[in-house]
């Protein structure tokens, strides 16, 4: 992988797109390989012989790991069926929290045309989500990737940094309303309302907690469709 991000990359622009590979028949996780200090793991679960896979990229938080972010949602995305790509980051957290996209986008697509070079996915159930510095990256990612990414799921989010948005993904908030390091008020809410303006469908989740992170059941049915219905975030959920 070269070591001077593209301008795609600058950009926060993805270029890989699954391809007609023949339905994945290696279930198991695996290292990416891709990076020495810090790689990243992919999960395919066991699936009938012709099926193809939704895939979830996840994307973890300050100072975390693939391997944390897996034992989060490996049991219940192997239950559901859906396929799990979970990087790293190159340094401590995202590029674009560090100063710009770039070094992570480059990453991050090496890792998505390398699985979508060996494995069979649906192109109309590719997600992407993350836990707080995760969930904001990763509807910096989503909105800017529209076009390959049909929801967005962001547990905690702080900000999206998008610069330019590209199709039309659904998106799905959740967020503790105890939460002290990104409070709601000045998070959450203020990211449904701008997905308003966007005219995006927005479904969203508050709770009574520090952390809100639902489980893959919980969420809207993406693995199956992308169309939802918005609604606001409520205290009194």
């Amino acid at each position: 992988m070269s070591e001077e991000p593209g301008s795609a990359s600058r950009q926060g622009r993805l270029l890989a797109r699954p391809g007609l590979q023949p339905p994945c028949r290696n279930p198991g996780t695996r290292r990416l390989g891709l990076g020495l200090r810090r790689d990243g793991l992919l999960m395919l679960p066991e699936v009938g012989q012709h099926q193809r896979l939704p895939l979830l990229v996840l994307l973890h938080g300050a100072g975390g790991h693939a391997q944390g972010m897996l034992r989060m949602f490996e049991a219940q995305a192997r239950q559901a069926d859906v396929a799990l790509l979970v990087p790293e980051s190159r340094g401590s957290t995202w590029d674009v929290i560090m100063g710009g996209f770039g070094p992570d986008v480059a990453f991050l697509d090496e890792a998505l045309s390398q699985s979508f070079g060996d494995h069979a996915f649906d192109p109309d159930r590719i997600a992407i989500g993350g836990f707080s510095d995760g969930a904001s990256y990763a509807l910096s990612l989503g909105l800017a990737n529209g076009d390959l990414f049909r929801w967005i799921l962001a547990f905690s989010p702080g900000f999206a940094a998008a610069p330019s948005a590209a199709g039309n993904p659904s998106i799905y908030i959740s967020h503790g309303t105890e939460d002290n390091v990104l409070p709601i008020n000045r998070c959450s809410r203020r990211l449904v309302r701008a997905c308003a303006m966007l005219a995006t469908t927005c479904v969203t989740r508050s709770s009574k907690a520090a952390i809100s992170c639902p489980t893959i059941a919980s969420l809207p049915h993406w693995r199956c469709s992308h169309r939802a219905v918005r609604r606001g975030l409520d205290n009194r959920q």
